[in-house]
């Protein structure tokens, strides 16, 4: 059945020369591919030089560097990333010349609209990694798909690829209802757990989003085995199907074997039948439970056991999901995209059973609100390494007003420091670092450039 069209369907189904400024975001690179194949003529423009803006300029596309009004002449259509600032000249241009504008998100749900098998992929946990892991087996497995994901899968070298099947897989935000823009047939609700309380307010708040985009699709792959999925499905009316460790669970996983550095391996069962022998080869045991989602995706569109043993191994981690920077001289180097307590406690407790001799977490709080609102979650994880490194609160879209600073977890928290710089703080977690350890920097802003200065460290 055709999806309905919105305004800013109408839009996009109109326009023929398009503008992108921000193009070479990872947000928004994916979306240039997508419309670049679908024969829209595009122009854009970023900031800075980059590996997207390469890619995006052998594709053909002209880009400049530098946000200027000029930029936007010859367009009917104005889409930008949602980093850009609404004094931005070329936004501002548009608008004193009549040009529809169009906000990113808008965009890509525009564009889900395009396609007949959408699969969405949202939740608290684990998003970037299962959009990850099902565009890897449906890329192997010949379904030509395209993604647009939070991170960059290896297999595609990034962000996002436009294929020439109706298979879409997205990775779904719920920050600020931002997934509710899309138009799902396949909803794949990983986990449901307290954050962007800013916004929310509430658990039940959150929870109503999440049943809200679960009822937009016509099947939901959902976990079974989290308390606030299953209490939030009693309100979803399409079909669902559930994955989980619980032999309850459609698809569940049996004879599990764990391993130091990787996942490990089982039986992946559906509906009480043998489909296949999976291994996983992303490291940590949450990944066991992103793989059950993947392999419930797959299937559910098509993709054979078969398939799903063959390729699922091959991805062995996104970028900036446990990724593996520097393992040289007996000294490990990882960079993680985790940021909530739930998301640092199953990062840091993989790691200190991956046989390390010691485990030397980095960690930089991203905004204020999070950080006050779930303090005492953060301490209590923050102590499972065996020495952890603060750096200042990023604050992002917020400002500091509310008397919340990272002195004050180190205060709560056994082994740790702070540092105001990531010169000092790489240069303290290097001094520690010795046979056999792991530093891994933590957060989801930009820590990892400390990671990069550790290892010039390193190198020198």
């Amino acid at each position: 059945m055709k999806k309905a069209m919105s305004k800013t369907d109408i839009l996009l189904e109109n326009a023929k020369n398009i503008h992108l400024i921000g193009i070479g975001g990872a947000g928004m690179y994916p979306i240039a591919q997508i419309l670049y194949t679908k024969g829209y003529n595009l122009t854009g423009s970023d900031n800075n030089p980059s590996d997207k803006t390469e890619k995006i300029q052998k594709m053909g596309i002209p880009l400049t560097f530098g946000h200027f009004a000029k930029n936007v002449e010859g367009a009917d259509l104005v889409i930008y990333s949602a980093a850009i600032s609404q004094d931005n000249p070329e936004l501002v241009c548009a608008r004193e010349k009549g040009i529809p504008t169009m906000e990113r998100s808008y965009a890509l749900g525009a564009l889900t609209r395009k396609y007949d098998n959408v699969i969405g992929v949202c939740g608290t946990h684990g998003k970037t990694t299962v959009t990850s892991m099902i565009t890897q087996v449906l890329v192997e497995g010949g379904f030509d798909p395209s993604a647009v994901i939070g991170g960059s899968l290896p297999l595609i070298h990034s962000y996002g690829l436009s294929g020439n099947s109706e298979h879409f897989v997205v990775e779904s935000c719920e920050y600020v209802d931002t997934f509710l823009k899309l138009s799902p047939d396949i909803a794949v609700v990983l986990n449901i757990d307290k954050d962007h309380m800013e916004y929310f307010k509430t658990l039940d708040r959150l929870k109503e989003s999440f049943i809200k985009f679960s009822n937009s699709a016509k099947i939901t792959i959902a976990n079974g085995d989290d308390e606030n999925t299953v209490d939030a499905l009693k309100s979803v009316k399409n079909k669902i199907i559930t994955f989980g460790l619980g032999e309850n669970n459609d698809y569940c996983a049996k004879n599990i074997e764990y391993k130091a550095k990787t996942a490990g391996e089982y039986d992946l069962y559906f509906k009480g039948e043998f489909l296949s022998h999976i291994v996983v080869n992303a490291p940590g045991k949450h990944n066991i439970l992103n793989s059950l989602a993947a392999a419930a995706a797959c299937h559910t569109v098509g993709a054979s056991g078969e398939q799903i043993a063959k390729f699922l191994p091959n991805f062995k981690g996104a970028g900036r999901r446990f990724e593996i920077l520097y393992n040289k001289n007996g000294i490990t180097i990882a960079d993680d995209y985790a940021h909530h307590p739930k998301e640092l406690q199953v990062t840091l407790e993989s790691a200190m059973g991956m046989g390390y001799n010691n485990v030397i977490a980095v960690f930089q709080p991203f905004t204020y609100s999070r950080t006050k609102m779930l303090f005492d979650d953060f301490v209590e994880v923050l102590k499972i390494p065996d020495k952890c490194l603060l750096t200042e609160i990023m604050g992002s879209r917020e400002t500091d007003n509310l008397g919340v600073y990272s002195w004050q977890l180190a205060e709560k928290i056994p082994n740790c420091e702070c540092f105001d710089s990531f010169e000092s703080i790489a240069r303290r977690a290097v001094e520690l670092a010795g046979e056999n350890d792991l530093i891994i920097t933590l957060g989801c802003g930009d820590i990892y450039k400390a990671a990069h200065l550790m290892i010039d460290y390193l190198e020198k």
